[in-house]
C-alpha cells in the first residue's frame, strides 16, 4: 500500500470483518491502548461491527487524559507569575483544574501560548532572555524524544530561562496495573504503534509471557485496527501468547535507537501519578540530576497543592474501560466539550470525545 485511501477500503474492511467472524468463536475482551485508536475504532463504527459478544476495551491511552490533576493546577499557578511565559500544546489549555483551566487564565492576563513542538518553547525562551519560559511536557513515550532533545539544544544553547513541567507517562507499567486488577476482563491488547516506532516492543514480550495475553503492535487506520483485532483473535483461538507486529510499515522490534538514546540521557524512570487512576510505580519520567536545572517543578516553588476532581466525572472508570462515558450521568448534558467536566471530554484522543463526535447516546435513561 501507497497511499492513505488504501487503509480505508471498504471492500478490505469487510474481507476483514468476515474472517473475523469466521475466526471468533468466543466473545472475547480486547483493549485498544491508544487515545487515537479509540477515536478510529468509534468514528468508523468498528466497535459495533464486531462479532456478537466481542468488545473493545477502550485504555488509558490518552495522554491528555492522564495527565494527573496536581500538574495542572502547578502549570496555572506558574503561568499565573509575573515574567513567566507557559507554552503547551493547545489540547491541554482547556482541560480542567481544580478551579480553572489554562485558557480561562490566558483570558485574564496570563502569557500562555499554544505551541506546536517544544523546540518552538526553546526558540521563545532564545528570543526573551529577560522571561522564563515553561513548556509542559507531558505525553507517553511518544513525545518524550522531542521533548529530550529541547533540553538538549537549551543546554547547548546555555539558555537558562527554559525549563519543563514534566508529566511524562509509560505504557507498560499501565498495561501491568491493569493485568493485576482482580476485575480485569482484558484478554488482548492492541498496543499503539506510535509508542511502539520509538520503543520497539521488547519490553511488551515480558507482559505477554507473564499473563499469557496476546498483544499485537496497531496502527491506527481502520484496516490496520481490523487486522490487529483479527491477529489477537487469531492467537486467542489458538491459544498463543506472544507479540506481534501489524504495524510493519513503521515499526520495528528495536524501535528507534537514536530516539531512546536521547531519552535515557535526559529522563530517568519515576512513579508517576495519572489522573483518575492514582500512583503507579516505575511508570513515569522525570528529568535526571545532571539536567535539573530544567525542571520547572523545582525551579518555581508555588507551594502545597490542593487538587480536587470534579465529585460527578467517572473519568478514572472511564480510562481503565471499566464504564463507557454513555454510562456517565453527567455525559453529553453537564458535561460537553465545550463545557466539560474531565480531561476524557476536552482531549483529540479522549474516550469521551469519541463518543460524542460519534453521536453516541446512552442505551438507557440516567439519572
Amino acid at each position: 500500500m501507497k497511499y492513505l485511501d488504501e487503509y480505508r477500503d471498504p471492500a478490505l474492511a469487510r474481507r476483514l470483518l468476515a474472517e473475523l467472524r469466521r475466526t471468533a468463536t468466543q466473545p472475547w475482551r480486547i483493549m485498544e491502548v491508544c487515545g487515537g485508536q479509540t477515536h478510529t475504532l468509534v468514528r468508523q463504527g468498528i466497535d459495533e461491527l464486531l462479532p456478537a459478544g466481542m468488545r473493545m476495551i477502550h485504555g488509558p491511552g490518552c495522554p491528555v487524559c492522564v495527565t494527573p490533576l496536581e500538574t495542572l493546577d502547578r502549570a496555572m499557578a506558574i503561568a499565573a507569575r509575573p515574567g513567566v511565559v507557559l507554552t503547551s500544546f493547545g489540547d491541554m489549555l482547556r482541560v480542567p483544574g481544580t478551579d480553572t483551566d489554562l485558557l480561562s487564565l490566558r483570558a485574564r492576563g496570563a502569557d500562555v501560548r499554544v505551541v506546536y513542538a517544544p523546540m518552538d518553547a526553546v526558540r521563545l525562551a532564545a528570543e526573551l532572555p529577560d522571561r522564563e519560559v515553561v513548556f509542559l511536557a507531558v505525553g507517553f513515550e511518544t513525545t518524550a524524544p522531542a521533548n529530550a532533545t529541547a533540553v538538549l539544544h537549551a543546554a547547548r544553547l546555555g539558555l537558562t530561562n527554559f525549563s519543563l513541567l514534566v508529566s511524562h507517562v509509560l505504557v507498560p507499567p499501565a498495561m501491568t496495573a491493569l493485568l493485576e486488577d482482580p476485575d480485569c476482563e482484558v484478554q488482548a491488547f492492541l498496543a499503539a504503534g506510535h509508542v511502539c516506532a520509538v520503543m520497539g516492543w521488547r519490553e511488551y514480550e515480558p507482559i505477554a509471557a507473564r499473563y499469557r495475553v496476546p498483544i499485537v503492535v496497531t496502527g491506527f487506520e481502520p484496516l490496520d485496527l481490523l487486522e490487529g483485532i483479527l491477529m489477537a483473535v487469531r492467537q486467542l483461538e489458538s491459544g498463543r501468547h506472544e507479540v506481534e507486529n501489524q504495524y510493519v510499515r513503521a515499526v520495528r522490534r528495536s524501535g528507534n535507537t537514536e530516539a531512546q538514546d536521547a531519552v535515557r540521557e535526559v529522563f530517568r524512570v519515576t512513579d508517576r501519578a495519572w489522573r483518575g487512576i492514582g500512583a503507579l510505580p516505575g511508570s513515569g519520567l522525570e528529568l535526571t540530576e545532571k539536567y535539573a536545572d530544567f525542571d520547572a517543578a523545582r525551579r518555581f516553588d508555588v507551594g502545597a497543592l490542593s487538587p480536587v476532581e470534579d465529585p460527578e466525572c467517572i473519568a478514572g472508570a472511564i480510562l481503565t474501560g471499566a464504564r463507557l462515558p454513555t454510562d456517565c450521568p453527567a455525559y453529553g448534558t453537564r458535561c460537553t466539550p465545550r463545557h466539560p467536566l474531565g480531561a476524557p471530554m476536552v482531549s483529540s484522543e479522549g474516550t469521551c470525545a469519541a463518543f460524542h463526535a460519534a453521536g453516541r447516546i446512552p442505551t438507557r435513561s440516567t439519572p
